[in-house]
C-alpha cells in the first residue's frame, strides 16, 4: 500500500502542475479554461465542483489529467463548439504565438520544477552518486551475461563513446547506449563493441545488475545450513587464502576455481582465529559449495556533495539536462527491436512496484524531479494527441501560414488518442499480469 501511496503523490504532483502550467499561461492569454482534472473523468468523476468558469475535479482513471480549453480539440473530444462562431476567449481566437506558449506551459513547468526540487535537495541532504572512480579500484566483476558479451572479471571501464562517466549508474546506463566501450584490462586498453542482440541479452536478463564492485574481500559471512561448506567444516568469519594452493584475493578468482572442479574436491586453505587450516571440500555439480561472504553495496562508494545556493542552481539545471539526454538515448534504444529494451517499458503499476515499501521523502522528490524530466521529454514528442503533436502543428502555421482544419484536427486528435490508449493497454496489462504471476504462481 506504500508503494501504491507513494506513485499516487507522485503522479498527483507531476499531473497537478503540469496541467497547472496550460492552465497558467492560458489565463495570461484570457483563454476560458473550461475543465482543470486531475485523472481522467472517463463517464464520471470522483469529485467536482465549479468555481467561476472553471470545473475543478478528480477522475477515476490515473492516467494524467487535463485542462479543457474553449475552443480547442483535446483529450475531451468535444468538437460542437467548433461548430460555433469563434469567440474571443477560445484558444482558437489568439496569435500562433500565444497558442504555441500554452501548449508549451506543461513541459516548462515540468522543467522548472526538477529544477527547483534538485537546487533544494543540492543544499539541504546534497547531490549524491556513487563513484565509478572508487567503485572499479579494484576492479568490476561481471555476471554470466556481461562476461558472455566480452567483459571479464577485473576491468575497469575507461570510457563509454569517448567519455567517462564519474556516476557508477550512468555509466552501467551508457554501456547499454554506446557504440564503442574501452576498458583497462590488466594494463592494457581492451575496446569492446557490443551489438543489439547482446545490449537486449544484459537487458532482459540481468540488467544494471550485469556489473558491481569486485568483492576484496574472501571472509566468510554465511553458510548455508547442510551444505557442502558446512559438511567441510568452513565456519562464519573464516578468511579465505588459497583454493589447490592457488592464492585468492578477490572472491570471483575463488568462484572461478571451484567452476574447473564442479562435482569434484578442492582443498581450501583458511585463515581462523590467526590459525592457518586447510579444509577438504566437495563441490555441487553447479561449482557452488553453499556460503557467502560480504558482498560490497552501491552505498560503500556513495559521493554526497552539499552545496551552496549559487553552486546547486546550476548543477540541477546540468542534472536535468542531463535526464533529458539519457531519455532520448533510452527513447532511440526502445526503438531498436533486437535490443528488446521496448519489452522493458512499464505501467505505474510497473513502477508503483519498483518504489521503496517505506515511505522515504528524499527519494521520492528525487523520484520526482527525475519523473518530471521524463514527462517533460514525453510531452515534447510530436505525436497527435500529446503537447508537442498541438505545438508541431502550431509551429508549421507559424512558418506556412496555413492552419489544419478542424475537421482535420479532429482526425488527427482521434489518431493520437488511439495510438496513446494502445500503449498505455499493453504497458498496463503487461505489467498487470506480470503481478499476478509473481503473486500467485
Amino acid at each position: 500500500m506504500i508503494q501504491v501511496a507513494q506513485i499516487l503523490f507522485i503522479l498527483s504532483v507531476l499531473v497537478i502542475l503540469h496541467e497547472f502550467g496550460h492552465y497558467i499561461t492560458a489565463k495570461m492569454f484570457k483563454v476560458r479554461v473550461e475543465k482543470f482534472y486531475l485523472f481522467m473523468d472517463a463517464g464520471f468523476s470522483l469529485l467536482k465542483k465549479k468555481i467561476g468558469e472553471t470545473e475543478w475535479g478528480i477522475g477515476w482513471l490515473p492516467l494524467g489529467g487535463y485542462v479543457k480549453l474553449s475552443g480547442m480539440i483535446d483529450e475531451s473530444m468535444d468538437t460542437e463548439q467548433m461548430k460555433q462562431e469563434p469567440q474571443p476567449w477560445e484558444f482558437r481566437s489568439k496569435p500562433a504565438w500565444q497558442r504555441l506558449i500554452i501548449m508549451l506551459g506543461g513541459i516548462i513547468v515540468n522543467i522548472l520544477l526538477a529544477w527547483l526540487i534538485y537546487t533544494v535537495m543540492y543544499t539541504t541532504v546534497g547531490k549524491k552518486y556513487v563513484s565509478t572512480e572508487v567503485l572499479q579500484r579494484n576492479g568490476l566483476q561481471f555476471g554470466e551475461v556481461g562476461k558472455s558479451v566480452g567483459f571479464q572479471n577485473g576491468d575497469k571501464f575507461i570510457s563509454v563513446d569517448g567519455k567517462f562517466q564519474e556516476n557508477f549508474t550512468r555509466m552501467t546506463m551508457d554501456v547499454l547506449f554506446s557504440n564503442e566501450i574501452k576498458v583497462n584490462r590488466n594494463g592494457e586498453t581492451v575496446t569492446l563493441n557490443l551489438s543489439d542482440e547482446q545490449i537486449g541479452e544484459i537487458i532482459s536478463k540481468e540488467g544494471k545488475n550485469f556489473v558491481y564492485a569486485r568483492s576484496i574481500g574472501t571472509k566468510v559471512d554465511s553458510i548455508v545450513p547442510k551444505s557442502l561448506a558446512e559438511k567441510a567444516g568452513l565456519k562464519v568469519g573464516d578468511s579465505i587464502l588459497s583454493i589447490n594452493n592457488k592464492k585468492i584475493n578477490y572472491f570471483d578468482e575463488f568462484a572461478t576455481e571451484l567452476g574447473k572442479n564442479k562435482n569434484g574436491s578442492v582443498n581450501i586453505t583458511v585463515l581462523r582465529n590467526q590459525k592457518i587450516d586447510t579444509l577438504k571440500a566437495n563441490v555441487s555439480k553447479e561449482g557452488s559449495l553453499g556460503f557467502l561472504v560480504k558482498q560490497h553495496t552501491n552505498d560503500d562508494f556513495l559521493i554526497e556533495q552539499k552545496m551552496s545556493l549559487g553552486q546547486a542552481f546550476p548543477e540541477a539545471v546540468k542534472e536535468s539536462w542531463a535526464l533529458l539526454i539519457y531519455n532520448v538515448k533510452s527513447l532511440k534504444l526502445i526503438v531498436r527491436p533486437k535490443t528488446g529494451a521496448y519489452k522493458q517499458v512499464q505501467s505505474p503499476i510497473g513502477i508503483a512496484r519498483r518504489l521503496p515499501d517505506t515511505w522515504n521523502w528524499e527519494f521520492i522528490w528525487n523520484f520526482t524531479a527525475l519523473f518530471s524530466i521524463g514527462l517533460a521529454f514525453m510531452n515534447l514528442l510530436p505525436i497527435p494527441g500529446l503537447d508537442g503533436g498541438h505545438a508541431l502543428f502550431t509551429i508549421a502555421e507559424m512558418i506556412t501560414g496555413k492552419t489544419l482544419s478542424d475537421k482535420a484536427a479532429g482526425y488527427v486528435q482521434t489518431a493520437g488518442m488511439v495510438i496513446l490508449l494502445t500503449l498505455m493497454a499493453l504497458t498496463f496489462g503487461k505489467d498487470i499480469i506480470q503481478l499476478v504471476i509473481d503473486k500467485f504462481f
